[in-house]
């Protein structure tokens, strides 16, 4: 505090005490005024004294406010000018009205009052426009964090460059750990001598530390067919931007020695804590592996995953002693469940009916009731006219239910048998998921990063032509009580044949041991065609949309529907089915409205085009022939238009790797 301030404190209790004996004095006058008098006159000189040290306190007041007011008003335009700190002010229009020397300096300008942001600095509109408060943007190799003022139309810029720096450089040097899967080691080198063996060993391990030195990577073999790597977030970066070359090389070079080995590999990053990047490791290569192999996986501690390479079509793996382990197990679930209810995916095909339909006899020969899920408003011609046939089959029928009737006669035993996806949103009734705790999930779509949460039991193999032939196996293994019915036997046999369109598309040996099963038990192929006919409203749809084709780059073709026509998905996935079998086809996309706002894109390929990447590029999925997606919000053109880029974006990483 200063002085004066603190004489003037004291000064207060002396003026109190001159009150008092004025006072005194006062009364004392009553009885002797001559003494009165003479006191008063003593009172002046101190009174006196005071008002003179009172009026040079309050002289010494002003001159300290005075200098404080001066001291303050520098500062303030100290701060403004000449402080770290860009600030900006800026009209209606976006133009520039006043800008501090520190903002002006960093554009290398004398002075940018007067000119528009559009000019100058148009990552600012955004910002401004969204009405955002803060952001981060980059002026001329120079980071900011810019704050909004909306009411002043005031910009502050925050220097945050060597701040950014610090964070990427962090980002970059945290921990990543791969798990790298030889995935058909055990097959390939069953049969070779100790030396062949010795010189595949050779060569791949050779291949992948070259690989691991060039990049700065640490590699450890740790069994015959698995490695561990650790590196950093930086170096994975990089491996991304090369779309990982490896899967390429491996695949290329042991081709080379009359064997073909491919690689999976699962990333686990984003996090700190080494156990965790264990587990995502691991759980991608599951992923990979999942999706049949020869890709890499990378998960992200929020669920996100990326994909890269699957360009091949997935080796087949599945052996007998499998499919009986995993009959067997289904078996033991179903014994110890009171009853099982049976799902596919919303809209159902053949192969989501078939294959329900056969894990329905699966239950059936365990002696549990089994009941079906099915929609009878959401099917299809060829699905309506095979319920039409199983009406007439009252014993069967009688197994098939509505969602809101499965969810009525749940209980805590119930097993849940979801077939042919593995998608919670894709099920025909999502809240059956949610209502049972005991899930098995029968599928041979590749796996993508929605997948039912916690199942007892996953069957998902990829290379197989549906998921009726992995279920017509499981009939193989089960107790013998009761017989394959004819029209049970059919609707297996119509889900292979419609999955792999007449045997023509993604069929192996065990497709057609499935369909020699199924036809020795009775299956009716006349009566397949029969559910498989179309209506002639049906053909010209097709046809209508067909005849829109036009070729974007090499042997592909693009038809597109119109913006008043709707089609369903058969329509839709019947046109790019006749297209692929056109002379110099190699993929063929088709474009549909579904419904007033969602768009459908039916995919197929031959197999040098991977057309499941071009579709979950677009929030879609399937195979590597076969694939698909739904878009909301966009026009006709506006697909088309997003469908070119995703091609184009898949033939540059082809190209880069």
């Amino acid at each position: 505090m200063p002085a004066f301030l603190e004489k003037r404190s004291i000064r207060y209790p002396f003026y109190g005490l001159i009150g008092v004996t004025v006072v005194l004095l006062i009364v004392l006058s009553l009885y002797n005024w001559i003494l009165s008098v003479a006191g008063l006159l003593l009172m002046f000189f101190p009174i006196y004294y005071m008002f003179v040290i009172d009026q040079r306190q309050r002289e010494e007041m002003e001159e300290y406010i005075s200098t404080l007011s001066y001291r303050v008003k520098r500062v303030g335009e100290e701060a403004l000018l000449g402080m770290p700190i860009g600030i900006m002010l800026i009209n209606d229009e976006y133009y520039i009205e006043w800008t501090n020397p520190f903002l002006s300096s960093c554009f290398d300008e004398d002075t940018i009052v007067g000119r528009s942001l559009y000019d100058l600095a148009d990552t600012l509109i955004p910002l401004i426009k969204q009405e955002v408060e803060t952001e981060i943007i980059t002026l001329h190799d120079r980071k900011f964090r810019v704050i909004h003022k909306r009411e002043e139309r005031l910009l502050y810029f925050f220097d945050v460059t060597e701040q950014q720096e610090i964070e990427k450089m962090y980002h970059d040097e945290r921990t990543v750990i791969a798990t790298i899967f030889l995935d058909n080691y055990d097959d390939l080198t069953q049969g070779m001598d100790d030396q062949m063996r010795g010189s595949i060993n050779n060569l791949v391990t050779s291949i992948l530390n070259k690989w691991a030195t060039d990049n700065g990577i640490f590699l450890k073999r740790v069994s015959s067919e698995r490695f561990i790597a650790v590196f950093s977030e930086g170096i994975l970066h990089m491996l991304e931007r090369g779309k990982f070359t490896i899967l390429d090389e491996i695949r290329e070079m042991t081709t080379k020695e009359n064997v073909s080995f491919t690689l999976s590999i699962g990333v686990g990053t984003g996090v700190s804590s080494l156990p965790e990047l264990g587990i995502l490791a691991q759980s991608s290569l599951d992923l990979a592996l999942g999706r049949g192999g020869d890709q890499v996986a990378i998960k992200l501690p929020n669920g996100k995953v990326k994909f890269f390479g699957g360009k091949t079509n997935p080796i087949e793996k599945r052996t007998r002693v499998r499919a009986r382990v995993i009959s067997h197990a289904l078996r033991d679930l179903i014994t110890a469940s009171d009853k099982v209810i049976i799902m596919g995916h919303k809209n159902p095909d053949m192969d989501s009916i078939g294959s329900s339909i056969g894990i329905n006899k699966v239950a059936q020969m365990n002696q549990k009731e089994a009941y079906i899920v099915v929609n009878m408003q959401e099917m299809d011609n060829g699905v309506r006219r095979l319920m039409e046939e199983i009406r007439h089959q009252e014993h069967l029928f009688s197994h098939f239910i509505s969602p809101e009737e499965a969810l009525e006669i749940v209980s805590d035993k119930t097993l849940l048998v979801v077939v042919d996806t593995h998608k919670p949103s894709m099920v025909m009734e999502e809240r059956l998921l949610n209502k049972i705790d005991h899930v098995v999930v029968i599928d041979h779509h590749r796996r993508g990063e929605d997948f039912i949460s916690n199942p007892l039991l996953v069957y998902m193999e990829p290379y197989a032509s549906s998921t009726s032939e992995l279920v017509t196996e499981f009939l193989e293994y089960q107790p013998k009580r009761g017989k394959i019915e004819m029209i049970e036997a059919t609707a297996l046999l119509a889900g292979i044949i419609v999955d792999t369109k007449s045997f023509s598309l993604r069929t192996g040996s065990r497709t057609f041991d499935a369909a020699s099963y199924l036809r020795a038990h009775g299956a009716d192929t006349v009566l397949v065609q029969k559910f498989l006919k179309e209506d002639v409203d049906t053909y010209i749809r097709r046809s209508k949309l067909i005849e829109s084709v036009s070729f974007y780059r090499d042997g592909i073709a693009i038809a597109k529907g119109t913006e008043h026509q709707h089609n369903d998905q058969v329509i839709i996935a019947q046109a790019a089915d006749t297209l692929l079998t056109m002379d110099g086809v190699l993929a063929s996309f088709v474009i549909s409205k579904r419904s007033e706002e969602v768009i459908g894109i039916s995919a197929r390929s031959l197999g040098n085009i991977n057309v499941q990447v071009i579709m979950e590029s677009l929030k879609g999925g399937g195979h590597l022939t076969n694939a698909a997606t739904q878009l909301t919000g966009l026009s006709i053109e506006e697909t088309d238009a997003q469908l070119k880029i995703a091609i184009d974006d898949y033939f540059e990483g082809v190209k880069k790797e």
